[in-house]
């Protein structure tokens, strides 16, 4: 059995909820606001947790290399091995910010993911201690068997972000699917005011909001995990995802809170004799 299948039944393994529970509850401390947005990479325009795992894995990855050239690496190979404990806690924090707001199979590989992530932490934690001890053979062996650890759950975090696309955009393939040119979406007034309404180009979900006498029409699935913003609500000029809360301006669908990171698509607007007319923006 290849290793992807093995995952996949990861993801049906029931037995792993109360873990998922427990983790979410963990998950549910971390402040909201702000520092949220910073976890899940709001500001960046996509995920951070990707980009903080390569500190530990890469230092990590180099004292192993150390450990095994020719030569007296110890005093380097040691650094790299303390400097990757270091940088773990960024990387785990982030993680779970991404983690909690991800579907019911996403969430049972993450804590595999996680719990085996966290044996290969301690493997290195002790191999930091034995090399501090002196005994530079066991440090290597320690360090050598967490980084297999660390691989491991790298697969476990691969699957989630490829193969379930956890912390992809998922709406963006719809705007290649838009056709050109302009778009009737009928009467004006079939468009309540102070409530987004759903709608389709050709197949294309979209969603329209009239607030205060303007009308904003955004590609209407949210980028985070696909989501109908038409079943969302307005608020403060923005659009709120009904299944995890992020929101977007109404006025060029730029993310103002996460979990999503990715904007969504906004579409040109025309009133022509009380019809709207939509177009994706001409590049």
């Amino acid at each position: 059995m290849r290793l992807g299948e093995r995952i996949r039944k990861i993801e049906r393994e029931d037995r792993l909820d109360p873990m998922v529970a427990r983790l979410k509850g963990l998950a549910g401390r971390l402040p909201s606001g702000t520092v949220r947005d910073v976890l899940n990479g709001v500001p960046l325009g996509h995920p951070l947790h990707p980009i903080l795992i390569h500190l530990p894995m890469g230092t990590w990855t180099a004292a192993v290399l150390l450990d095994l050239l020719p030569g007296d690496h110890r005093r380097e190979a040691r650094a790299l091995v303390d400097i990757g404990l270091l940088t773990v806690s960024p990387a785990v924090l982030s993680g779970l910010a991404d983690w909690a707001q991800q579907h019911e199979r996403q969430q049972r590989v993450g804590v595999v993911h996680a719990a085996v992530n966290g044996v290969g932490t301690l493997l290195f934690g002790a191999s930091s201690l034995a090399r501090a001890r002196g005994r530079w053979g066991r440090g290597r062996t320690l360090a050598l068997a967490g980084l297999g650890a660390i691989g491991l759950g790298g697969a476990l975090g691969g699957h989630i972000a490829y193969h379930r696309a956890g912390g992809a955009n998922s709406a963006d393939h719809l705007v290649d699917l838009v056709p050109e040119g302009w778009h009737d979406l009928g009467p004006l007034e079939r468009f309540p005011e102070g409530d987004p309404a759903g709608d389709d180009i050709e197949g294309v979900p979209v969603v329209v909001a009239r607030t205060e006498g303007s009308v904003s029409v955004l590609v209407g699935t949210c980028p985070h995990m696909g989501a109908p913003l038409a079943e969302g609500e307005l608020t403060d000029g923005c659009v709120r995802c009904p299944w995890h809360g992020s929101e977007f301006r109404l006025d060029g669908g730029t993310v103002v809170h996460g979990p999503a990171t990715a904007p969504v698509e906004p579409l040109e607007t025309s009133i022509v004799e009380g019809r709207l007319w939509v177009r994706l923006t001409p590049t």
